[in-house]
Order: C-alpha cells, then sequence, then structure tokens
C-alpha cells in the first residue's frame, strides 16, 4: 500500500495522506501514512498511530461485542494470577466471592472447564471456550483478550459471556426428569469452537500473517472468512430463534439509559459504517433516556436495526439514532436513508425468515422477528415507518423509567 501511495504523491507532485492497517502477528497496527514528494526524494511519514492486541483472529468487532455483553471481566496476570473480578449478575455472587478470596491465583482453576488445565496451556487454547461455574445454572463463554503497555506485556482480561438468559425456571436445569438437549443450550456452543477457530486461521492466512501468499489465495481465505461469519450469525439466530419462541422465554428488567445503549452499538458498528462511506449519527453526548428494560437484549436489538440500516443504505447516506418519550413508553428510533419499504413490505417485515425477496446479503430473514419477541417480552414493541424512496424508521418502545419511580 505505501508503494501505491508514493507513486501517486509521485505523480500528482503533491502530498498525499492517507490512513491503513498492518499485523504484526500480535496487534493490529493503525495509522496514517503522509508522504511528500521533494526533489531530492521522498519523505515518509508514519504518523496517528496506535496498536491494538488481536485477540481471537482479527476480529475486532466480535471482540467489542464479548466486551459489551460480559456479565464478569477478571483482570489477570501474565502468571494468570487474579488482579479484579467484577460483575453485578446475582448469578454470578458465589462465582464472585470465591474469586475476591482467591486473588492471587490462578483464575482457571475456579471454572469447570471440560479440558484439563495445566500450567503451561497456552492461553489461546481457552479463548471461546464454554465453562461452568458451581452456584450458576448457565453455561460460559470465556472469551480472553491480551492486555499491551508498551513494550511489555501487562496481562490479560477475562470476559464471561453467558449462554443463555437468565431465568428462575428450574425445568430446564440439567438432572431434571424433562431436561432434553437443546440448540441454544447445549450445540450452539458445541458449534462456535470450531467455527471460531475456522474464522481466527482464514483470517490469520487472509492478512499473511503465517507468511507471504499470492493475492489469490488471501482472497479465497477472506471468503472462508466470510462465510464463517454468516454461518456464526445463522447460528446465532437459530439459538435466539428456539429461546424467544420458548413458553418459559423471559427478560431481566432493569433501569437502563437508553441513549447509552443506542451510543454503545453506534461505536461497535461505527467501523462497519465507515467502510460502507455511511455517517453513523448516534444520540449527543449528555443525553439520557431512562427506560425499563434488559440491557444486553436492547443492545442485541439495536445491533441489529443498526447493522440492518448500514448494510441497505446507500453510500455518502446517513443513519441517525434517537432516543424519545411519550405515553409510557421510552423509546429509540434507527432511521435510514435507503431505498424504504412500501405497505405491503412493513406488513411483513418481521415475519419469520422474511428478506422482502433480497438474495446474497447473507441474512437469514430471523433479525426482526427475534427483536420484535424480545420487544414484546420487556412489555414493549417494535414498529417500522417508511415509504418507498424516503428511507425507513424502525422504533423500539419499552416502559419508561419514570412509571417506576
Amino acid at each position: 500500500m505505501l508503494l501505491e501511495l508514493v507513486e501517486k504523491a509521485r505523480s500528482e507532485a503533491k502530498t498525499v495522506s492517507e490512513e491503513f492497517q498492518a499485523y504484526d502477528g500480535l496487534q493490529t497496527i493503525k495509522a496514517r501514512a503522509e508522504i511528500v514528494p521533494k526533489y531530492s526524494g521522498t519523505k515518509i511519514s508514519i504518523i496517528e498511530w496506535s496498536a491494538e492486541p488481536i485477540g481471537r483472529g482479527s476480529n475486532i468487532l466480535s471482540r467489542e461485542i464479548d466486551r459489551n455483553l460480559a456479565e464478569c471481566a477478571m483482570r489477570v496476570d501474565l502468571e494468570h494470577r487474579i488482579v479484579s473480578i467484577e460483575t453485578e449478575s446475582d448469578d454470578l455472587a458465589q462465582f464472585h466471592k470465591r474469586g475476591t478470596a482467591a486473588m492471587g491465583q490462578d483464575w482457571r482453576t475456579i471454572l469447570d472447564f471440560s479440558i484439563e488445565i495445566s500450567g503451561n496451556l497456552d492461553w489461546r487454547q481457552l479463548d471461546g471456550k464454554v465453562a461452568r461455574i458451581a452456584g450458576s445454572r448457565r453455561s460460559w463463554t470465556v472469551h480472553i483478550e491480551r492486555l499491551d503497555e508498551g513494550e511489555e506485556q501487562a496481562g490479560f482480561v477475562v470476559y464471561l459471556t453467558a449462554n443463555e438468559a437468565l431465568s428462575s425456571d428450574l425445568a430446564t436445569a440439567p438432572g431434571n426428569h424433562a431436561y432434553s438437549p437443546s440448540l441454544g443450550r447445549d450445540l450452539t456452543p458445541a458449534l462456535r469452537q470450531p467455527v471460531d477457530r475456522i474464522i481466527s486461521h482464514a483470517e490469520t492466512i487472509r492478512s499473511k500473517l503465517a507468511g507471504p501468499l499470492s493475492d489469490n489465495y488471501s482472497e479465497y481465505a477472506k471468503d472462508i472468512a466470510d462465510a464463517g461469519q454468516h454461518l456464526l450469525g445463522l447460528i446465532d439466530d437459530l439459538s435466539d430463534l428456539e429461546a424467544v419462541e420458548a413458553e418459559n422465554f423471559t427478560t431481566a428488567p432493569d433501569r437502563i439509559d437508553l441513549a447509552e445503549v443506542a451510543q454503545r452499538a453506534c461505536g461497535i458498528l461505527g467501523a462497519r459504517a465507515k467502510e460502507k462511506q455511511i455517517t453513523l449519527v448516534p444520540p449527543v453526548e449528555g443525553e439520557s433516556q431512562m427506560a425499563i428494560a434488559e440491557f444486553r437484549r436492547v443492545l442485541q436489538i439495536l445491533l441489529n436495526l443498526v447493522g440492518n440500516a448500514i448494510r441497505y443504505s446507500p453510500q455518502n447516506s446517513q443513519v441517525w439514532v434517537r432516543t424519545d418519550a411519550g405515553e409510557g413508553y421510552a423509546s429509540v428510533t434507527v432511521a435510514d436513508q435507503g431505498h424504504g419499504l412500501d405497505e405491503e413490505q412493513q406488513k411483513k417485515v418481521f415475519e419469520k425468515f422474511e428478506r422482502l425477496g433480497r438474495s446474497g446479503d447473507s441474512g437469514s430473514g430471523l433479525g426482526l422477528y427475534i427483536s420484535r419477541r424480545i420487544a414484546c417480552a420487556m412489555n414493549g414493541d417494535l414498529i417500522v415507518e417508511s415509504a418507498p424512496g424516503q428511507g425507513a424508521r424502525f422504533t423500539l418502545k419499552v416502559p419508561d423509567a419514570a412509571l417506576y419511580t
């Protein structure tokens, strides 16, 4: 890429400045290259650079979602000894107490992994693994992020993400006579691990971290990684579909700030919008709209709505996210400048497996159906307003926190 910038600067006889990314096998390097053509040669400056640990492959979006959905975060040192542990989940109260008492000890000893843990086990072998925690009926996926401070590695942050919603229903607990295999509870974690591994290896090949590779093979690896992401999304959608259609499906309502959740969703998807040259406009800084809903589920819905808006909007357009309140409801609206929906499409858009005739866009046709089911479970709703050629406005409504004060 630098060679192309140098040639461009020389041919146009002017300074050229562009952002780029590179990988050194451990980190994603983001920087800006400034090329200044001179009579005696060419000056190349690398400015505004930053480094971010690669973690699980180079899937930055997945890591950001892991952070936001995690119900527990542990800071550990290079020897895997617990430095701090944070959680607000009632389901992890015993675990937090046990972790606090185990400060300075190996964090891997207080989780029940399905594999044998040894002192020399590489942390990458635990990243993405499923574990059981004493005191919790749910299974948990472990995500590990490496931390770096200057030239020396500082340790790791271990995130724990639940694979099922928190419920008081004991009927689905292992050991109960009514227990039966479930896609969401049992198969999804087992399917995610090999698919995650495929994506990670494909990304490593695509970015040529393992060594030089022809551009054709690099493109093949990108296709494999994209297909893996599509499969992963389908697995998650089918798991969510099973969950939201269960008779005992419930959410965990709490006081949340819709503006904060919307800002998080926009932050997670900001890079994707930039790639498509779409301006993503989140709620203004300082804006607040309190509501009664489950933070994790509202984030899930907004990621779907904002992701759809980015996917179906034209380049150089805008996507807005705004909060509001009225008639006992707090709301958050995602508006785009896409092609819009006619009346017939608006009636069908929330139906299961409905893709409105689109093909080849990697969608499953389940996102909006699942999102609306979740909204209704939170005593709210998800509606759409649109017209052909005028974009679409999807609005999530949940109970206003002011009603409970």
